[in-house]
């Protein structure tokens, strides 16, 4: 009548002295550590990624609210016609416009200043059909008010053109978020990488401890309690990893920012900070490494415990 007891009783006496004694896994092996370098690496790399996919959609935002607001009006003149009226009717009409901080047109002396890295120093812009350039600093980005301004110009001054930058902005935005979508798929492929190291880990923990497993398994122990024993395995090594190569992340973004900041004061790094951004993560950034490396940690025990279940059935 006392045989239906024994087996559980075996059970919970097994599980009982396997969680009070030394470890179902060795803690500290060579394939233990092998692992957390593996780990360490393609966090490291995963978080190198996220981060940059950040920092060009972040560049890419502050680039394009910089250039909407701004337009340019250009007067093409034609022969005979008085480029300073033109100008000044232009200048006048933009800074009665909606929405209009400001209208400042380029005289012919900064339009010169600004063609001489291709045209060189000394010529004479009278002598080249190069048209007058006005900049508006625009204080909204409503359509309907740059609307009001082309209708305005195209009235009173037929040789303007104005543009509002959306086309050249929407390029920039496709090829920022090409990118971005090209940073995340690298993204992808590194987690799948980590999650394939894990996966060939487990199942060679599970080889390697495979009479063990086995005689738990006849004698009762619960599915659960061996499963629970490899996942708290592998996610102690899949923190270490974490940590490690999030740290390094951390810190090599941080050293960036750093450096980016010493570079934007020597000669030509302002011209570079202002194409490329600072290279420095904003706080929310940083967090997202975190998250990172926390979904690594999880990811790694969840997914052992997942494939010595698969095992255990297996069994059965």
């Amino acid at each position: 009548m006392n045989e239906p007891i024994v087996e559980p009783i075996l059970a919970a006496e097994t599980e009982s002295a396997f969680n009070t004694n030394a470890p179902l896994i060795p803690r500290d092996s060579v394939a233990g550590r092998a692992l957390v370098v593996v780990i360490a690496i393609m966090t490291f790399l995963a978080c190198l990624t996220a981060g940059a996919a950040l920092l060009v959609a972040n560049a890419s935002q502050a680039w394009r609210a910089d250039v909407l607001r701004d337009a340019t009006i250009q007067i093409k003149p034609r022969a005979g016609d008085d480029v300073e009226s033109l100008v000044a009717k232009a200048v006048a009409i933009a800074t009665q416009a909606p929405d209009v901080e400001s209208a400042h047109a380029y005289s012919k002396a900064e339009s010169e200043k600004l063609l001489e890295p291709w045209l060189g120093a000394g010529f004479d812009l009278s002598q080249l059909p190069v048209p007058r350039v006005i900049v508006v600093r625009l204080g909204g980005q409503r359509p309907e008010d740059l609307a009001t301004l082309r209708a305005a110009l195209a009235s009173a001054v037929p040789q303007a053109d104005l543009d509002d930058h959306r086309i050249w902005a929407a390029r920039l935005g496709a090829m920022a978020d090409a990118v971005v979508i090209l940073a995340a798929a690298l993204f992808v492929l590194m987690i799948v990488a980590m999650a394939t190291a894990i996966a060939f880990a487990t199942r060679g923990a599970v080889a390697a401890n495979r009479e063990i497993v086995e005689v738990l398994h006849l004698v009762g122990a619960s599915n659960g309690f061996i499963a629970r024993e490899f996942q708290i395995h592998f996610r102690r090594l899949g923190f270490r990893g974490a940590m490690i190569g999030g740290l390094a992340a951390i810190a090599f973004f941080a050293i960036a920012s750093l450096l980016s900041f010493w570079w934007a004061h020597s000669p030509g790094g302002e011209e570079i900070a202002a194409m490329f951004g600072s290279f420095s993560l904003r706080p929310l950034g940083y967090l997202a490494l975190v998250v990172v490396c926390v979904a690594v940690t999880l990811l790694t025990g969840l997914l052992s415990r997942e494939i010595v279940m698969r095992h255990l059935q297996s069994l059965q």
